[in-house]
This record gives C-alpha cells, sequence and structure tokens, in this order.
C-alpha cells in the first residue's frame, strides 16, 4: 500500500496550487494523508475526487467549513497498522512521550504544524511523521512531502521529497 503525506497546503495563502510532482504523488498513491491547514475547501474537494483514499483532520488555520467536514484526529487502520492524523503535537521537546501518551493504540502518528519535517521513533515504537509542506517551507531548505509504504501492517520505505 502506498502512502503519500501532505501537510500545511495553505491554499491559495502560500500557493495558488499543489506543485505538480505532488499531483503526480496523488496519482500513484493508494491513501493520501493530509495533516491539516488546507485553508481552501476547494483543495479537500479536489483530493476527494482525484485520490484513491484520502484521510485528514483539520489544522489551526482551517475554518468552519473544513472543520464540519474534518475531525480534528483521524484514525484508520491500513494493512493491519493502526494510523492516527492530527494537526499539532505541541513542542519538539517530548514531543515522542506525549504522543505515547496520547495515542497509545496507534502505531503511526501523522502530524503537521510546524512545516518542519519530522520523522522519529517513540521510545514503545511509536513512529511519529511530519511531511512538512509542500507549498511553504517557512526556514526549511526545500518545500516537502513524504511517501512510504505499508506492508503486512509494517511501515517501510519512509521518503522524504524536496520541492
Amino acid at each position: 500500500m502506498k502512502l503519500l503525506l501532505i501537510s500545511d497546503t495553505h491554499l491559495p495563502v502560500r500557493a495558488k496550487k499543489l506543485p505538480e510532482p505532488v499531483w503526480d504523488a496523488v496519482d500513484d498513491a493508494d491513501v493520501v494523508i493530509h495533516a491539516g491547514d488546507w485553508v481552501n475547501v476547494e483543495l479537500l474537494d479536489e483530493l476527494t475526487e482525484r485520490a484513491r483514499r484520502l484521510i485528514g483532520c483539520w489544522g489551526n488555520n482551517d475554518g468552519p467549513e473544513l472543520r464540519k467536514r474534518l475531525p480534528e484526529v483521524a484514525r484508520e487502520t491500513l494493512d493491519g497498522l493502526r494510523v492516527a492524523v492530527v494537526h499539532e503535537t505541541g513542542g519538539k521537546q517530548g514531543r515522542e512521550l506525549r504522543a505515547e501518551k496520547a495515542y497509545p493504540d496507534v502505531d503511526l502518528l501523522v502530524f503537521g504544524h510546524s512545516h518542519i519535517p519530522w520523522d522519529t521513533m517513540s521510545p514503545r515504537g511509536l513512529r511519529l511523521l511530519n511531511p512538512g509542506s509542500p507549498t511553504d517551507r517557512r526556514s526549511q531548505p526545500y518545500c516537502t512531502y513524504q511517501t512510504a509504504t505499508i506492508t503486512s501492517g509494517r511501515l517501510k520505505d519512509v521518503a522524504l521529497h524536496n520541492l
């Protein structure tokens, strides 16, 4: 199962549209995961139409229409892997332990908010991934997104892509 992870798209504020390599990754993915701060409901509609499967949550910059359609925390089991998607996890200090406590029944936590790519493991084995942002690099050298695969309940091939 091929995954595409994106977050903090902030359309049309930070960019008018998603970059073409991201749309190519949408077309290639079995599941697209968006960790909030869509800003614009039109992107939700486009991804719902184009992605084979879409999992997403709302972020702090998402208004009432997006919050009506998306959960604060999305939870799915994908090929045996228990996944949660949330926008904010707090500061980087102590993030892994906070996430373990908040998501004891999860194998993978996808989050956003910082626009900073993140890939760590908690002491109990919870994987934490932040794909950064494909449209607003902030203090990072590149705009980014992530891809990964799930095989028999195991997350594999996690890759960060620079735009």
